[in-house]
């Protein structure tokens, strides 16, 4: 009954004189989101890339009238495989099968046959790793076609092109109306979340999920030069319609510093150019510090590695994460899209060899201490011109304060905007190598995956090494994408010749990929598999000690080391609490003893120079 009625109220709010039809938007579709705000009036010279609905290739997203709609995954793929059949510049390779046993595939344009020359750059292109946000899939369908049958294979000349067009098929199947309300379009959106109710886009370091470890597989074959992860964003609403960004971008700190510059220097101004003259405004990526307030300044989202950005930063591939605009029609996201996958392959027709000379010098670094665990800067850094659009406020008779109404008009003034970057607040030693232990399979299956090189014990091997004693764990109070989350104060070092059984691996970190192998198994690392969850076993103590045993220990352990019995009695005196404890004076004794659990708290991945 009350979906009914909320249904009944949309309708109504369609058939309002005020939101049937906006006058800024032509050939409005019935259903349109109405509850958002009127988008800007948009006729950028891009529409003449659309085919007409006539065409034998025309794209479901190109016949549909308003624009306004993307293809399910049946017919997505039957439109890829007729391309393949007709085009020998395209092909389609599964690399890899979802939860619920869609193939996931990867449609590859390129003039090279089945095996792509080393020497061309590659482009890979990936939507869908949120469904709902899926203009990459559209933008790649039109440009694949084009690729195949309209002039457009010079493209392919001297770059080849992988796209995925869905990355999370099954969340691109839980399709309906009603997936993304903050965003204009297309009229059935896919699911944020994949079928096991995980975010892809948190799954970079940790990798949980078969999708996210089939892209690391596709990626570690083909080697990118470009990564590109095309998502439609949220928030503020303003002029821009293509927002884009990277780890580094205007000279700020990136594990890929050499990379980042190039993406400065050489991607940004021929991408914004390309942008620019189809119609489009292109923009840095917006990340608004009070959606409430929207003045108060911008930031720069975080830099973690669980997401694609933060990732390809410290794996040495460079990844530029597109969030287009939500409020903009799918039409004008999708040609936007289109346009910068065109001229990043133009791009790196012309300047991938300076790229790969980035990676190169990229890959070579060993920094000896790497930053971790970034915040967010207390005061703004810089100030950032910001393309905003006109708004009020209003008193909401539903939220009982003062709610956003925003107007669709452009600012004719440029605001400027406070900017917040994020600074480390954990600095880790890099250590020559990393032991793990043979029984944590599901440690080294994901450092295998990751293409982490390692080596593998065939016996015991007694090794001399640090081992962390966890202080102060904390567990969180609610789960995050499957994992209960630990964090600690801190770790003590303990020196210890650890015999490693068998099958153990030594992880160097004396390689490309050596940060990601410091940021995964350091355990005060936000982003390492011990605070994402996956060594509780060790927070479990083994084996207690009764009252009436400990405590006649106690004071014979008093009586006979002075030295003890001076830090107790300072104890005491200094922490009234811990004195009018008893459970808590036994239990600091019992630590001191050897009969307490010495493995009660301690990590069990060592720690080699």
């Amino acid at each position: 009954m009350r979906t009914a009625l909320i249904l009944a109220a949309l309708a109504a709010l369609v058939a309002s004189p005020a939101m049937s039809q906006s006058p800024s938007v032509p050939n409005a579709a019935p259903w349109d989101q109405p509850f958002l705000p009127p988008a800007p009036e948009w006729n950028g010279s891009s529409r003449s890339l659309l085919r007409d609905a006539s065409d034998p290739w025309v794209t479901a997203f190109e016949a549909d009238a308003d624009h306004n709609f993307s293809p399910n995954y049946v017919d997505t793929r039957a439109w890829f495989d007729r391309l393949d059949a007709a085009s020998d510049l395209i092909r389609i390779e599964q690399f890899g099968v979802s939860p619920e046993g869609r193939p996931i595939y990867a449609v590859i344009a390129s003039k090279d046959g089945d095996t792509l020359d080393p020497s061309k750059p590659v482009l890979l292109a990936q939507a869908g790793i949120h469904p709902g946000e899926i203009d990459g899939k559209d933008a790649g369908m039109m440009l694949l076609r084009d690729m195949a049958f309209y002039g457009r294979d010079d493209l392919l000349d001297r770059v080849n092109l992988i796209l995925i067009p869905i990355l999370s098929v099954d969340g691109h199947e839980r399709a309906s109306a009603y997936s993304r309300p903050n965003q204009r379009g297309p009229r059935i959106q896919g699911w944020r979340n994949t079928a096991t109710n995980q975010n892809l886009n948190r799954d970079y370091l940790k990798l949980d999920q078969p999708e996210m470890r089939a892209v690391r597989g596709l990626i570690l074959k083909y080697k990118p030069d470009l990564y590109v992860d095309i998502h439609v964003t949220d928030g503020l609403d303003y002029q821009y319609d293509v927002t884009y960004g990277y780890n580094g971008e205007n000279g700020s700190y990136s594990r890929s510093p050499a990379i980042a510059s190039w993406l400065d220097q050489a991607f940004k101004p021929a991408m914004n150019a390309a942008l620019e003259a189809q119609g489009h405004l292109p923009g840095e990526l917006v990340f608004g510090q009070d959606d409430a307030n929207p003045r108060a300044g911008l930031n720069d989202g975080g830099l973690g590695e669980r997401f694609s950005n933060g990732w390809g930063s410290a794996a040495r591939v460079p990844t530029i994460l597109i969030e287009n605009h939500s409020l903009k029609p799918h039409e004008q996201r999708v040609l936007g899209t289109y346009v910068f996958l065109d001229q990043a392959m133009r791009t790196l027709a012309e300047r991938g060899g300076d790229l790969r000379a980035a990676i190169a010098a990229d890959s070579a670094l060993r920094p000896a201490e790497i930053p971790a665990n970034f915040v967010q800067d207390e005061t703004p850094s810089s100030t950032r011109p910001f393309k905003g659009i006109l708004y009020d406020t209003y008193d909401s008779p539903a939220s009982g304060r003062r709610e956003i109404r925003w107007s669709g008009q452009a600012d004719p003034e440029l605001w400027q905007m406070p900017f917040y970057g994020s600074h480390p607040s954990l600095s880790l030693r890099r250590p020559t190598a990393y032991w793990v232990p043979s029984y944590r399979t599901d440690i080294i299956e994901r450092l295998a995956i990751h293409g982490i090189r390692m080596e593998t014990v065939t016996e015991p091997r007694a090794v001399d090494v640090e081992m962390l004693r966890l202080v102060e764990p904390r567990l969180a109070t609610r789960a995050n994408e499957g994992h209960v989350a630990v964090a600690i104060s801190g770790v003590t070092v303990e020196r210890k010749t650890w015999t490693f059984p068998t099958g153990s691996v030594r992880v160097p970190t004396d390689q490309p990929l050596g940060d990601v192998v410091v940021l995964l198994l350091e355990p005060q690392s936000s982003e390492s598999f011990f605070a994402w969850g996956f060594f509780p076993e060790v927070l479990s103590r083994v084996e207690y000690i009764e009252g009436y045993a400990i405590a006649p220990l106690a004071e014979r352990m008093l009586a006979a080391d002075p030295a003890l019995k001076a830090e107790f009695e300072a104890k005491l005196a200094t922490e009234p609490a811990f004195a009018a404890d008893g459970d808590a004076r036994l239990q600091w004794f019992y630590e001191r003893t050897p009969f307490y659990d010495d493995r009660y708290r301690l990590y069990p991945v060592g720690r080699e120079g």
